[in-house]
C-alpha cells in the first residue's frame, strides 16, 4: 500500500474516547463522535440487513463514488468530483483523500444536527445546506439518528436505575446484545438485561456472507504471501464474538472446509450443512483446527457438534487428497494409530469446567524462559478434544499433531470498540497458538487477523500489520492518552495494561519492533505530562510499565535498545521503587 493510503487508513481508524462512566450518556462533541461511529455502518433494522446505508456510503454514492472501493485501495489515484472538492477543503488526488473529504462532510452534518438539538424536522434543510442539493439517503440516515440513535444514547442513564432495581429484586427490562457500531442500534440503550442469540440459529444467513468473505480473504492473502493454498488453518473462536456476530467465525470454518449451512426458513435455525462440490468450490478444502474458549464450549455445544460433523463428513469424501486436505491429514493419522475418531478431532479447548489459555499467570510471574515453556502451558490448558462422543477427552497428542500442520494461525476481530491489546485473551489464545506451532515445528506460522468490523468490507492483515495499526492509531495516539488522563487511577491502569498485553503478544508471536518499545518509553515514561499524571494518579502503573520495558530488553524481545533509553528507564524504576517504599513506611 502507498504510504499516503496507509496514513489515511490509520487516520480513519475509530478509537475509544476514554472509558465509560456508569449512567453517563454522551453529550456535545462526544455524542457527535459516537453518532458518527454508529452511522458509519449500514443499519440492520426491522429484521432487514442493509435497511439503511452508512452515512458516508450514502454521501459517496451521491458523488458517484463507491465507499467500499475507496477503502479497498486507499492509495489509488481517484478523480474526485468537483462537486465534492468544492464543498470541502483538502487534497483530492487519491481514494484516501476522497474518504477524508466525505468524512468531513459527515461530521459537518452531525455537528449541524447537534446544534439543532437533533430535531428530525430540521434534517432536510440541513442536508441541503451541507450538500447544496437534495439527498434522500442522507436524509433517511440522519432522520434515523434523530428518531432512534440519539434517544437511545440519551437513555444510558437507565443503567444506574436498572442496577438499583436489580439489587432490590425488581424486574430489569430485557434487550438484545451485539455491537452498535456494526449497525445493531437495537442493542441500545445499555443497562438492560441483555439476551444473546438463539444458539441454534448460528451461523445466521448474514454471518454466512461475512464468514465466506473472511475465508476468501484469508486464502487470498495466503496465496499472495506464499503462492499456494494453506493446507491447515488454526482459528481461535470465542463465545462473546459468536454472540455479537451470530457466528462469523463458525461460518468461516464451514467455508474453509467447503461446506455451507442449511437453515429452516420458518425458524431461521440451522438444521445442518451441505457439502459444496469441488467444481463449485474452485479450490482445495482447507483443514481447520479450532481452539475454543471455555465460554464458547458451554454456550454453544451444538455448534461444536456442527463443526465436528462437517470435519468428519469432509474427511470421508471420495476426493483426491491434493484437493481435500482434511481427508489427506485424517488418512495419514489413521495410518499411524488406526483410530479414525482421533484422526478427525479438530476442536480443542480447556478441560471441562476450566477456562482460559493459562499464559497470563506465566507472563505476569515472569516464570518462563522459552517457547517450550509457553507451549507446555498452552498444551496443558488446551489439550482436550470436543465433538460427538468426545466431550473434553484428554487429547494433547492429537492436538499437537493437528497444530504441527497449521500454516496460518488466525483470529478475527469483529468490532472497533476494542482491539488486540485491550485484553490478555488475544495474546493468550492467538499468540499462544503461534508459540505452540513455532515450538512444534521450529518455524512460526503465518499469523493473520481477519477484520470484519465493517461486515461488507472484510480485510485480512498479518498480525504484525494489525499490531502496528493499533499501535499507531490508539496506543501512542495523543488523543487516546489524553482521554486516559481524564480517568485518573483507572486511566493509568489501562495504559499499563496496554503495555503488558503488547509485551505478551511479543513474547508469544514476536510482533513488537524495537521502535515501538522506544516509542512506548518516550510517550509513557519520559513524556512529562504522562509521567506526572501517572506519578500522581497511579505510580504503581508507571512502575509496572517501566519494569515491563526493562524486562523486554533483558529477554531480548527489545533486541537493540538505545543505551541512554535503558539507563533512563533504570533510573526511573529505582526512583519509583524508592518513592513507593517510602510511602509504605
Amino acid at each position: 500500500m502507498h504510504i499516503d493510503g496507509y496514513l489515511c487508513e490509520i487516520k480513519d481508524v475509530q478509537i475509544r474516547d476514554g472509558l465509560h462512566i456508569l449512567g453517563g450518556g454522551p453529550e456535545a462533541e462526544p455524542r457527535v463522535n459516537l453518532v458518527l461511529a454508529v452511522l458509519r455502518a449500514s443499519q440492520v433494522w426491522g429484521g432487514q440487513a442493509n435497511a439503511l446505508p452508512g452515512l458516508r456510503a450514502a454521501l459517496a454514492a451521491h458523488f458517484g463514488l463507491v465507499e467500499k472501493e475507496l477503502l479497498g485501495e486507499p492509495g489509488a489515484p481517484v478523480k474526485v468530483p468537483a462537486e465534492l472538492s468544492d464543498l470541502v477543503e483538502g487534497p483530492s488526488r487519491s481514494a484516501a483523500d476522497a474518504i477524508d473529504l466525505l468524512e468531513q462532510l459527515c461530521r459537518r452534518a452531525a455537528e449541524g444536527m447537534e446544534e439543532r438539538g437533533w430535531d428530525v424536522a430540521a434534517v432536510p434543510a440541513l442536508v441541503r445546506e451541507v450538500l447544496g442539493s437534495e439527498l434522500p439517503d442522507a436524509v433517511a440516515v440522519l432522520e434515523f439518528a434523530c428518531r432512534e440513535v440519539v434517544p437511545r444514547l440519551a437513555r444510558t442513564t437507565d443503567e444506574i436505575d436498572h442496577i438499583l432495581r436489580a439489587l432490590n429484586g425488581g424486574y430489569v427490562p430485557a434487550g438484545p446484545s451485539g455491537s452498535p457500531t456494526r449497525g445493531l442500534v437495537n442493542v441500545l440503550p445499555t443497562g438492560r438485561n441483555f439476551y444473546s442469540v438463539d444458539p441454534k440459529a448460528i451461523p445466521s444467513r448474514l454471518s454466512w456472507e461475512v464468514g465466506q468473505s473472511l475465508a476468501d480473504s484469508l486464502i487470498q492473502r495466503y496465496l499472495q504471501d506464499t503462492g499456494e493454498y494453506p493446507k491447515s488453518v488454526g482459528l481461535t473462536v470465542w463465545g462473546t464474538s459468536a454472540m455479537r456476530t451470530q457466528g462469523d467465525d463458525i461460518a468461516e470454518i464451514l467455508a474453509l472446509l467447503g461446506c455451507r449451512p442449511v437453515w429452516d426458513d420458518a425458524s431461521r435455525r440451522v438444521t445442518g450443512f451441505e457439502v459444496v462440490p469441488l467444481d463449485e468450490l474452485g479450490r482445495p478444502r482447507i483443514d481447520v483446527t479450532v481452539r475454543i474458549s471455555g465460554f464458547f464450549r458451554d454456550a454453544f455445544p451444538h455448534v461444536v457438534g456442527l463443526i465436528d460433523d462437517a470435519v468428519r463428513a469432509v474427511a470421508e469424501l471420495d476426493e483426491p487428497v491434493d484437493l481435500n486436505y482434511v481427508r489427506k491429514h485424517a488418512d495419514e493419522d489413521t495410518a499411524e494409530h488406526g483410530d479414525r475418531r482421533r484422526a478427525t478431532a479438530r476442536v480443542f479447548g480447556s478441560k471441562p469446567g476450566a477456562y482460559g489459555a493459562g499464559l497470563l499467570p506465566l507472563i505476569d510471574a515472569r516464570n518462563w524462559r522459552s517457547d517450550a515453556d509457553l507451549a507446555e502451558v498452552y498444551a496443558v490448558w488446551g489439550g482436550y478434544a470436543y465433538g460427538r462422543g468426545l466431550d473434553g477427552r484428554a487429547a494433547r497428542g492429537d492436538m499437537e499433531t493437528a497444530f504441527k500442520r497449521i500454516a496460518v494461525a488466525a483470529k478475527n476481530v469483529d468490532t472497533r470498540e476494542h482491539d488486540l491489546v485491550d485484553a490478555d485473551d488475544y495474546f493468550q489464545y492467538h499468540g499462544g497458538m503461534v508459540a505452540m506451532v513455532r515450538h512444534l515445528t521450529g518455524a512460526s506460522p503465518e499469523a493473520y487477523v481477519g477484520d470484519s468490523a465493517v461486515p461488507d468490507q472484510v480485510k485480512t492483515r498479518t498480525l504484525g500489520e494489525e499490531t502496528h495499526r493499533v499501535f499507531r492509531a490508539r496506543v501512542v495516539n495523543p488523543r487516546w492518552m489524553a482521554a486516559m488522563r481524564r480517568h485518573g487511577y483507572k486511566g493509568a491502569f489501562e495504559m499499563a495494561a496496554t503495555v503488558d498485553y503488547l509485551f505478551g503478544y511479543d513474547a508469544t508471536a514476536g510482533v513488537v519492533d524495537d521502535w515501538m518499545y522506544e516509542k512506548l518509553s518516550a510517550e509513557y515514561v519520559f513524556d512529562a505530562e504522562n509521567r506526572d499524571f501517572m506519578k500522581k494518579s497511579n505510580p504503581w502503573a508507571l512502575r509496572g510499565i517501566t519494569e515491563r520495558l526493562l524486562e523486554a530488553a533483558e529477554r531480548g524481545l527489545w533486541a537493540e535498545p538505545d543505551a541512554q533509553t535503558l539507563e533512563r528507564l533504570r533510573a526511573t524504576y529505582l526512583e519509583l521503587e524508592g518513592d513507593l517504599e517510602g510511602d509504605d513506611q
